[in-house]
């Protein structure tokens, strides 16, 4: 006797259903067709077709966010190193302020030290103001603050003011400083006061 066929009839209302019950995996319930705002044919092939469109458009608008939003990053960190960057030159411009306010303090204690003292007092007073130049130079050095290398250096007009050169048949060789006749100094780099020098052939 053969038995009767129980093999259930596809309709075209269990398709609908399979459509509506693509948002249910792995037995947990996602958004509908409705939550998304959509309206699905009821052919399951039209209906993955729309799906499959409005899934690429939103890849593209994603990555269309995502670029505008590396852009504006970008931005941001290029205005924050600029920031950065103002807040160091504004300190460092208030702080040459103050340094070049120091340079005649400095160039009165080269004058003084200039001299040879010609007696034990003087010598004590001469070594009190090599021990506080001293101590103000290191303190000025902290803060990108040195002096110029002078004499018996090459002649560089960047960092160094001639004010008197090598006489008739002195010679052809390179020009180097040969004496200094006040003190320059550079800070973070940059000339605060060129060496005032007087120039000869090596």
């Amino acid at each position: 006797m053969t038995s009767p066929d129980t093999t259930p009839e596809v309709t075209d209302e269990s398709q609908a259903a399979s459509v509506e019950d693509l948002a249910i995996l792995d037995g947990e319930v996602g958004p509908t067709a409705h939550d998304l705002g959509l309206e699905l044919p009821d052919d399951p092939d039209e209906a993955i077709a729309l799906l499959l469109r409005e899934l690429s458009e939103a890849r593209q608008e994603a990555g269309e966010h995502l670029e505008m939003l590396q852009r504006v990053a970008a931005d941001f960190d290029n205005f924050r190193r600029r920031v950065e960057r103002d807040q160091i030159e504004n300190v460092e411009r208030a702080s040459q302020r103050v340094i070049e306010r120091l340079l005649p303090t400095l160039d009165a204690f080269d004058a003084a030290l200039s001299f040879e003292p010609q007696s034990p007092a003087e010598e004590k007073i001469r070594e009190g103001m090599e021990s506080t130049r001293s101590q103000l130079l290191e303190a000025l050095e902290r803060e990108g603050f040195e002096p110029i290398p002078a004499v018996g250096e090459p002649f560089d007009p960047k960092v160094h003011e001639a004010v008197s050169g090598p006489g008739e048949g002195a010679g052809d060789g390179d020009l180097m400083v040969g004496a200094e006749l006040r003190r320059g100094y550079i800070m973070h780099g940059r000339v605060i006061r060129p060496s005032l020098v007087t120039v000869e052939h090596a």
